[in-house]
C-alpha cells in the first residue's frame, strides 16, 4: 500500500493510547520523498506541542544524525519553548515551515529512535516529584529548560559523535515529563542538558588546545 500524504490523515487516527502508538501512525503517513516542519506540526495539532517536540527528537537517537536537520527541528522546538513560556500559540516561520526533508530518511531515524519513546512511554509515572512539575515557577524553570536544550541542539557540532543524542535526549526528557506530569523525567532532562553543556565545553576547549599546538608548531620557530 502507497504511503498517504500527511495532509490526508483522519487525526482520530493519532488519539491512540499511546505516544508509540501514535508515532507508528505518523511514521505510516509520511508522504514517499519529502516532509515539511509544516506537515508535521499540522498532523500532530496546535495542541500537541510536546508531542510535537518529542517527535523531532527521535531522529536524533543516533550518534550522527541527518545534516542541517538539527537546524530546522532545533529551531521549531526552540519556538515551542518559546511559545509555551510566553502563553501563545505556534508561529513557524515560511523558511522553516516549507523546508522540504527527506522522508525516507526521516522515517528511519524515527523508527530506530522510537526505542527510547516506548521506553519512557512505559516508565514515565504521573506526579513523581511533584515540586519540579505542579509549581509555577518550575514550570518557568522547564520552559527555560526545554528552550536551553533547543539551542543546544541546533550549536554547529552535528557531525561530532553524540553532540545531537545527548540534547534530543534532553529534550525527550523534558517533553515526556512535561506530557505526564513526571518530575523524575524533567529531573533528567535537566541533567542531560547540563551533560550536554559540559559535553560542549570540552569539545570547544580540546578544539582551542588543538589549535594552539598546531600554530605553535607552525610558527613556534620561526
Amino acid at each position: 500500500m502507497s504511503t498517504q500524504d500527511l495532509s490526508q490523515t483522519n487525526p482520530d487516527e493519532l488519539k491512540t493510547a499511546s505516544l508509540g502508538q501514535k508515532l507508528k501512525v505518523f511514521i505510516g503517513h509520511l508522504p514517499p520523498d519529502q516532509v515539511t516542519l509544516l506537515e508535521i506540526r499540522n498532523i500532530v495539532g496546535q495542541e500537541g506541542l510536546l508531542i510535537l517536540s518529542a517527535f523531532l527528537t527521535l531522529v536524533f537517537m543516533v550518534p550522527v544524525s541527518i545534516p542541517g536537520v538539527s537546524t530546522v527541528f532545533g529551531f521549531a522546538i526552540l519556538l515551542v519553548g518559546i511559545s509555551r513560556l510566553l502563553d501563545r500559540n505556534l508561529w513557524l516561520p515560511s523558511w522553516i515551515a516549507s523546508r522540504g526533508l527527506p522522508s525516507e530518511k526521516i522515517r528511519a531515524a524515527l523508527i530506530k529512535g522510537s526505542t527510547w519513546l516506548d521506553r519512557l512511554d512505559r516508565i514515565s509515572r504521573p506526579h513523581r516529584l511533584k515540586g519540579l512539575v505542579d509549581v509555577w515557577s518550575m514550570n518557568t524553570v522547564n520552559n527555560c529548560a526545554l528552550i536551553f536544550g533547543a539551542l543546544l541542539l541546533m550549536a554547529p557540532f552535528g557531525f561530532v559523535p553524540f553532540s545531537n543524542t545527548l540534547p534530543g535526549l534532553a529534550l525527550l526528557f523534558l517533553a515526556i515529563g512535561l506530557l505526564q506530569r513526571d518530575g523524575l523525567c524533567i529531573l533528567f532532562g535537566h541533567l542531560m542538558n547540563l551533560a550536554t553543556t559540559i559535553y560542549f565545553a570540552v569539545l570547544i576547549l580540546g578544539g582551542g588546545v588543538a589549535i594552539k599546538e598546531i600554530f605553535e608548531r607552525l610558527f613556534g620557530n620561526g
